[in-house]
Formats: C-alpha cells, structure tokens, sequence
C-alpha cells in the first residue's frame, strides 16, 4: 500500500502542477479525493490490512490526503487570481474596448489652495513655506505675543515642551522669511497650521494662507486692492468686501474683512444671520514691533498682512456647512469636485 499511496502523491502533484484550467483542477480533484476517488478507494482498503500495519498505512494516507487538499487549494487561488477558466474564456469578447481605470484626483482642500496660490503668484508674490514644529519665539514671542499676553489663549495650542509646539498660524514664517530677507517682501505662506478645537466648523488641524507685503511706503489702501482682486477672482466680479476694526497683536490697525454672502448675495439670509455679509479673514499693517523683530527698520519700511483658512475659503465657495467632510475620506463627497 505504501508503494500505490506514493504513486498517488507524486502523480496528483504533477497532475495539480500542469493545470491551467479550474474546471480541470477540479476534474483532478474528484478523481482522487472524492467518494469514488483513488486514494479514498485506498482508504477504504485499510481494514484488510494486518492490525499491526493498518495504523502506520492510515497515517500515510491522511498526510497523502491533507497534502494533496492543500495543494489543490493552492493552485485554486493562483487561478483565481492570475489564470482565466475555460468557461470564461468562452465568454470573453476582445472586441469590446476596456473598462478605463478608475482615475486619482486632487483633493478639494488641494484645489482651493492651488487656486489661493494661482491667484497671488499673478500678482507677484512668492510661496514660501516653513516649519510645523515651532518654538514659542517664532509662534508668539516675536509676533508681539509677550508671555502672558491673554490673546494666546485664542490660539489653544496643542504643546510639545514648554517651548515647542505645533504652530497654530503661519505667521512665523512671516517672521522666518523677514530675518532671511531684506525688503522689498511680497510672499504668500500656506500650510497646515494646529489648535485645540474641533467642532462643525473648526478642526484640529487646518489650512491657513497668510501674506505679507513690506517695502517703503506701504499703505492700507494696497491692502485693501489686493484682497478686493483676490475676493473677486475667487468669488467672481459681484463680490463686495467691508473692513471692520479689530485687533490682532501683530498687526496696527487691524481689521476683520467681511465679504457679501455666498448664498444671498447681499440681501440677508440665514446663512449670514440676515447681515449680508461673512467673516472671511483678518488683516492689518505690520506692527512695528513685528518689523524689528524681522531685523526691519519699521522707520524706513512699512507692510501689511493678511491671513485665511482654505477650509473656509472651500465652505464658502462650494456650499459645504461642515468641515468635518473635508477629513471623511467619503468618496461620494470627494467626487463632487
């Protein structure tokens, strides 16, 4: 017995091994494991064996048996996956053209800020990017944060050390980029920026674009060109724009810019509480303090700043009322863009 359970072995791998077909495989399969099979007809011959031979013989057959069945489910898989099946090849038409691959796309967070960033590299300012981890000089420090200072509360700041943290705007970049270069300064600085917060419209980790422009002589009334063109290239032509006071430690005066309302273009709706208008970023000149902690001479140059949230910009412009959308990864939502 031990001679036809090796023989059965060796010619049911080779037979495994040759197939290329899982009707086939499955033919190879039944001729030898099943009922009728040539190895269960051996099985089935046991008990004529002599008492002390049949134990020794039984366990032959069933390593026989377990081999063969792995095998063969082997091969099944390797067919599934990279053979075709003869009914299936039957059922193939060549002529037919393919079914084109499912296509990659940019991110709408990516999209709006291509979109920020084509906008102000046409007016002649430069991208410039910087660290996420920051030090408490460059996030607060040299932005006219003193320690202590109550607005850092506004900013929740997520901590490493006592003076490491995740930079809660991309001001320091500001900063960064005025110690590095002498004036005339136009530049644009996007990237994701970090704070304790998390609700419809706020989230933990966010995008910001700030900008800064410093040269000799610059004046509120260039701020408020450049944004007006940015608002309108972003929003379209009809897109008014309102300057309200405001404060900000890195910025004199300072001013929150309101634009009129996405979805009532100005007549008042729930959107913009029957206002017209919608928040849409913060601006001001250059704090002389800033400038000097840029090695500027705030005597001899003036500047101003601005910065935004992308996510916003994005919710405005397409309708989208949370933010937590952005970071889903639900594809019925991502497609729509």
């Amino acid at each position: 017995m031990k001679g036809q359970l090796e023989t059965i072995y060796h010619e049911g791998c080779e037979a495994v091994q040759k197939i290329s077909d899982l009707k086939a495989l499955e033919e190879i399969r039944v001729k030898i494991l099943g009922r009728k099979g040539s190895l269960t007809a051996l099985l089935h011959g046991l008990k004529d064996l002599p008492s002390e031979k049949r134990a020794a013989a039984g366990q032959m057959a069933n390593e026989v048996k377990q081999q063969l069945s792995r095998l063969i489910e082997k091969r099944t898989v390797e067919l599934k996956n990279f053979g075709w099946s003869s009914d299936m090849k039957q059922n193939i038409d060549s002529t037919l053209p393919g079914r084109p691959p499912e296509m990659g796309r940019l991110h709408i967070l990516n999209c709006t800020l291509r979109e920020i960033e084509d906008i102000f590299t046409a007016m002649g300012f430069a991208v410039v990017e910087g660290p996420e981890v920051e030090t408490d000089y460059y996030n607060f420090e040299s932005m006219n944060f003193p320690a202590e200072h109550p607005a850092r509360d506004m900013h929740d700041t997520f901590f490493i050390s006592d003076k490491i943290l995740l930079r809660t705007h991309t001001s320091p970049v500001q900063m960064r980029l005025m110690e590095e270069q002498s004036p005339p300064i136009r530049a644009i600085m996007p990237g994701k920026t970090y704070r304790v917060d998390d609700d419809a419209t706020h989230s933990a980790m966010f995008h910001q674009v700030e900008g800064l422009l410093v040269d000799r002589e610059v004046s509120f009334a260039e701020l408020k060109a450049v944004l007006a063109l940015f608002i309108r290239r972003m929003f379209g032509e009809e897109a008014q724009l309102r300057f309200r006071p405001s404060f900000f430690p890195f910025t004199e005066p300072s001013a929150e810019v309101d634009m009129t309302c996405v979805k009532c273009a100005g007549r008042g709706c729930s959107l913009c509480k029957g206002t017209g208008w919608m928040e849409i970023l913060g601006a001001g000149m250059v704090h002389p303090k800033v400038l000097r902690a840029g090695r500027i001479d705030p005597e001899t140059y003036t500047g101003f700043a601005f910065g935004m949230g992308v996510e916003r910009i994005a919710m405005l412009k397409y309708g989208i009322d949370n933010i937590r959308l952005f970071f889903e990864n639900d594809l019925r939502f991502l497609e729509q863009f």
